[in-house]
């Protein structure tokens, strides 16, 4: 096509639902691979962009602390990890994060510790480790998302079953206790492949953890001031519907009702949200209500975050964080460790599954005493350098079962409707592996599709 006919052509209109990550990544990706000028419009129903991805500050001291997404995972030990390099392209400095430490009944153990180990425990603990490594190679891990029901026999079975075949009761809790919070529900809610993913997350040779520096949040706004898009913020949208000309889009602002037509619409929201919006037409309503069905594995967390005036667990636990036997097994972050010039000791508490679920209902106050309780007797001392607490929930945030089971083909995961609607896409981590990795890949597979429609 020559050049003329190229500037003559009519712009086309991309609307994207969601101003997350899933929605900031998409329209990011959109620009790099498309050749063609073209529209994007952010619809976003909160009054700020980075949807899971919250950088907070408390009020007494200007401390940061992670109320979102807590950390990064770095697959690069094992293959090309495109949301590293997307971290490295927005220019963004990283810190690494690190910690082995399982806090049982106040005596902290790790594998590799034998002294914290009896003789049956460490056969019991060496046996399921070795099992688990056979299962499941780095590189495997690294597809893991990929495996059909026939590759995949482990998908069939819940990773309840498999602690249940560890011998050792401590060991058993032990296991449970490390991967709690990663799952985000209960072991025998998820599948053995899911909870071996996350066992095996631990071992550095199949991944690694990171931070930004300055904060998490910081990729979202890298993200925002880069993308040549419309964002519309406090704007819900309500309906989605096939007109002759492409997809509209109602959305509501007040009392105002505003109508928009697109090309194409991408939506970048949760799985737990898509119900919420109305899907116009029996065909698009079926196809939206199955893949929602599909992907309903919801899980859940409650993050209580502590400013004390030192971090006087130093002297005992010395990493960016540790596990504990609390709340059915919760990962403890120093945030103060993210915040190095400054003295005071931050302490986050990252609570998973049922027990987050549960405990969303009680008040600011009542989760903070809990997280406090919860500290191990050799800890209880701190409580008097509390100074301020905050709570963030965050019911449904994830998927229990990523990319379902069995994992669909990359099309029919981001197209729950080809054939009258293959204009409306879906860009989500819980496609994937519930991680901003997964959430990169996602948006990064349809802006390549899009940028070859447009």
């Amino acid at each position: 096509m020559g050049t003329g006919n190229v500037l003559h052509m009519r712009r086309r209109n991309v609307g994207i639902i969601g101003g997350g990550p899933g929605g900031l990544m998409t329209a990011y990706c959109l620009q790099k691979h498309a050749n063609v000028p073209f529209r994007a419009t952010i619809v976003e129903a909160t009054s700020r962009l980075g949807g899971k991805i919250l950088t907070s500050r408390f009020d007494a001291a200007a401390v940061m602390y992670e109320a979102g997404a807590a950390e990064l995972y770095d697959y690069s030990v094992v293959g090309h990890d495109p949301l590293r390099a997307l971290i490295a392209e927005l220019g963004l400095a990283t810190m690494p994060m690190d910690g082995c430490k399982v806090i049982m009944n106040d005596s902290g153990a790790h594998r590799d510790d034998a002294y914290e180990w009896g003789s049956a425990e460490r056969l019991a603990l060496e046996k399921f480790d070795t099992w688990a490594h056979e299962c499941m190679s780095p590189r495997q891990f690294y597809d893991s998302d990929w495996k059909d029901a026939a590759g995949d026999p482990l998908g069939q079975r819940t990773f309840c079953s498999v602690l249940e075949n560890i011998s050792d009761k401590r060991v058993r809790r032990y296991v449970q206790t490390m991967v709690h919070s990663d799952l985000a529900t209960e072991p025998h809610q998820t599948n053995a492949t899911y909870g071996l993913h996350n066992y095996l997350m631990n071992d550095p040779a199949y991944m690694r953890l990171y931070t930004i520096d300055g904060g998490i949040e910081r990729l979202p706004q890298e993200l925002a001031s880069r993308i040549d898009a419309e964002i519309l913020l406090n704007q819900t949208v309500t309906r989605v519907e096939k007109v002759a000309t492409g997809l509209r889009v109602v959305s509501c602002q007040g009392n105002e009702r505003i109508e928009r037509e697109f090309d194409f619409v991408v939506v970048a929201l949760p799985n737990h949200l898509l119900p919420t919006i109305e899907w116009g037409g029996p065909v698009l309503a079926e196809a939206m209500q199955r893949h929602h069905a599909y992907y309903d594995y919801p899980a859940h967390y409650v993050r209580v975050t502590i400013l004390f005036e030192r971090p006087f667990w130093r002297q005992h636990i010395n990493e960016s964080f540790f596990m504990l036997d609390a709340f059915g097994g919760c990962c403890v972050y120093d945030e103060s460790s993210r915040n190095s010039n400054d003295s005071h000791g931050v302490l986050g508490w990252l609570i998973g599954g049922e027990p987050a679920l549960r405990m969303s209902g009680l008040s600011d106050g009542a989760l903070i005493e809990k997280v406090l309780e919860s500290l191990p007797p050799s800890l209880q001392a701190g409580r008097e350098c509390f100074v301020e607490g905050r709570v963030h929930r965050w019911a449904n945030a994830v998927n229990g079962m990523p990319a379902g089971y069995p994992p669909q083909k990359m099309d029919v995961r981001h197209v729950p409707e080809p054939t009258q609607h293959p204009n409306l896409l879906i860009v989500g981590d819980y496609l994937f592996d519930s991680t901003l990795n997964g959430v990169h890949d996602s948006a990064d597979y349809v802006a390549e599709w899009l940028a070859g429609e447009l």
